[in-house]
């Protein structure tokens, strides 16, 4: 039974909560008037309407590791502090037969997924980014392999001289089989500039999922929010990602990721605000009518905002990680992974049902 949105005699509101429930698309406008306002539980109660007609009370995760292969990067962006340059301390940058050794001593046997992200390290050529995943993939062949951001591929288009085609038929021939999300920040050239945001620019990022989606790929995406850009920005970057999936129909899930400081022990003042994130996930299960999956991911947020959000739209909650660095190099505070145990107790602490899947959303188990 779908819940009563609570009353509001807002007419704006009452405009857009009738948009959703008769099925029309949101517009630009319509996005930027939720986050103006301060209604929260009017979005978020909108926002679990339109999430349990999608997915019902089910709640999806994955056992999964991430792995580094390598921080040094070409790259400057202001946010990140996971880079290095080469012969910085701190530096590194793995062989295969190096991961292959991290991997055995951390892996256990309900492992599905490798989630794998790095540096541009400029440094080494492609094919060692090419072996990287052959080497996963022949040592591991029941894993499957998620690997590298929309950025990276871009980059490695650069270092190759071959087309984003080609790059990604060469690391599908490997053993990839799905790409990360990360790279897309906000999608607007002008944040990219202000943020140095040293890579892929909007085109470049829309263009590598496209061209993944032409080839067969399943993808995620991502929405790095919570530093200089606006709310109108926000919407922006939503409905490009909504235009792509009209198109191809290749994005799995939508991942808003809320900006960490750059220092652990920032204080809250420096970090998005648990009303901002909460709005952030529920306006953007309301702005992506086309895209199944809103995540909401505890490494950003928190375990127990993680836990609100699956009443505000989100159906997913990432998986169990196993010591992420990115975030954690950072400014985040929260686990570097969690367990099956706690991502299940999580989930059916909020009411809904646990569902084990796939790197494609397969049901794996569904705990009632």
């Amino acid at each position: 039974m779908i819940p009563t949105v609570i009353e509001t005699t807002d007419q704006r509101m009452l405009e857009i909560v009738n948009k959703v429930r008769n099925g029309e698309r949101l517009t630009l406008e319509d996005g930027v008037y939720l986050y103006e306002s301060d209604d929260i539980l009017t979005i978020g109660q909108l926002a679990n309407e339109v999430n349990l007609r999608k997915n019902g009370k089910k709640v999806y995760f994955i056992e999964n590791m991430t792995l580094y292969f390598t921080n040094v990067c070409e790259s400057h962006c202001a946010f990140c502090n996971f880079r290095r340059d080469e012969g910085e301390d701190g530096a590194y940058t793995l062989s295969g037969a190096e991961m292959i050794t991290y991997v055995e001593q951390h892996i256990h046997p309900g492992v599905r997924e490798f989630h794998i992200t790095g540096g541009h390290n400029q440094h080494v050529p492609f094919q060692y980014y090419v072996d990287s995943l052959k080497a996963l993939h022949e040592r591991f062949p029941e894993v499957t392999l998620k690997a590298y951001t929309a950025a990276e591929i871009e980059f490695f288009t650069r270092i190759s001289g071959l087309s984003t085609k080609e790059v990604l038929m060469a690391l599908q021939q490997a053993g990839l089989k799905s790409l990360t999300g990360g790279g897309a920040e906000i999608l607007s050239d002008q944040y990219r500039e202000k943020m140095k945001v040293e890579k892929a620019n909007v085109d470049q990022y829309l263009d590598v999922h496209r061209t993944a989606h032409q080839l067969g790929m399943k993808t995620h995406t991502t929405m790095l929010y919570g530093a200089i850009e606006t709310h109108e920005d926000r919407v922006r970057h939503m409905t490009q990602i909504r235009e792509l999936q009209d198109e191809t129909g290749g994005f799995m899930v939508f991942i808003p990721l809320s900006m960490q400081p750059r220092n652990k022990n920032a204080g809250i003042m420096r970090r998005n605000s648990a009303f901002e994130d909460l709005k952030t996930i529920a306006i953007s299960r309301l702005m992506l009518d086309n895209i199944q999956h809103i995540k909401a991911y505890f490494i950003n947020i928190g375990v127990q905002l993680t836990q609100m959000a699956l009443a505000f739209g989100a159906s997913d909650v990432h998986g169990t990680l196993v010591r992420e660095r990115i975030s954690h190099a950072a400014g985040a505070n929260t686990p570097e992974g969690l367990t099956r145990k706690e991502l299940m107790w999580l989930i059916k602490g909020a009411g809904r049902i646990p569902v084990e899947r796939d790197t494609f959303y397969n049901e794996i188990e569904i705990y009632e």
